[in-house]
């Protein structure tokens, strides 16, 4: 399979680029700003759709991950029209040049497209963003309706991508350093190892899975939850760990409180399932040493 990834050097995209890699495909990374560990790197800047779509028809990809997107939440909420050409329009960009060449699309997108005021959110549930970032994914996701799209939520893994450390690596590293921590309390979330999902998203690829899956972890935590069993699986001292509620951070961008996905379609139709938060960490370590 001839495979193109965008967001190739991301924290889900670098992954899937090593997993497909393994797997002997022919795997091309796109890339913005940092050039991509695995696959053959190829320079794609969303704000320029004439270069998407040339770069795109010289691969002639079988399939395209399009994963990557503006992921800061409060960047988003700023700079509204920089968060829609890139999320919006570079999909819309994407999913048109896939149609016209009979590629495979599987488009990321995120729980973020919920108003968290339920959680647990099924595929049939509405989306009802409430901030830039959300409502921008979600626009993105009409494009692809008849691809597959592919909803996650907090993803973490044992590298640092694209030059930023994921959630797991900097709450490891404080704790290591003797650091306190403040942690949340009150908002709950599936979280989701990236190895994990990258293997569920090639699953999808391969058998041209169309629709929406939720893929993200099976286990529903709060940031705090989470926080402490990544403490006590790495042996760490959680008393480090001070919590703190939502309201007290100065966000610009409203966060969903339960944003926490529903798997059962995943673990129902996948051979390779969503992993329980237990199972996530026991990989995560064994990937960290």
């Amino acid at each position: 399979m001839k495979l193109l990834i965008t967001g190739g050097s991301g924290l889900l995209g670098s992954k899937i680029a090593e997993v497909a890699t393994d797997r002997g495909y022919e795997v091309y990374s796109g890339y913005n700003s940092h050039e991509p560990k695995f696959g053959e790197p190829v320079k794609l800047d969303l704000m320029n759709p004439k270069d998407v779509v040339d770069a795109i028809r010289k691969i002639r990809p079988d399939a395209i991950v399009h994963s990557a997107a503006l992921t800061d939440v409060d960047r988003c909420e700023i700079e509204r029209e920089l968060a829609y050409r890139i999320n919006v329009e570079g999909t819309k960009t994407i999913s048109k040049v896939a149609r016209v060449l009979g590629s495979f699309l599987a488009y990321i997108s995120t729980d973020y497209v919920f108003d968290g005021e339920r959680g647990m959110y099924k595929e049939v549930d509405e989306p009802n963003p409430i901030n830039y970032y959300g409502y921008t994914k979600f626009l993105g996701e009409e494009y692809c309706r008849d691809f597959c799209i592919a909803r996650t939520c907090v993803i973490y893994g044992a590298k640092p991508a694209s030059g930023k450390v994921n959630f797991a690596l900097w709450l490891i590293d404080k704790l290591k350093r003797g650091e306190e921590v403040k942690i949340i309390t009150d908002q709950f979330i599936t979280p989701t190892l990236n190895t994990n999902l990258a293997e569920m998203v090639l699953e999808c690829v391969e058998r041209k899975l169309r629709g929406i899956f939720h893929l993200a972890g099976a286990t529903r935590v709060s940031r705090l939850g989470f926080a402490r069993k990544v403490a006590e699986f790495f042996g760490l001292d959680e008393n480090l760990i001070r919590p703190i509620e939502m309201n007290d951070i100065d966000w610009i961008a409203k966060r969903p409180r339960d944003s926490s996905l529903n798997t059962s379609k995943a673990r129902r139709l996948l051979k390779n399932k969503p992993y329980d938060l237990r199972k996530a960490l026991k990989v995560l370590k064994d990937e960290v040493s």
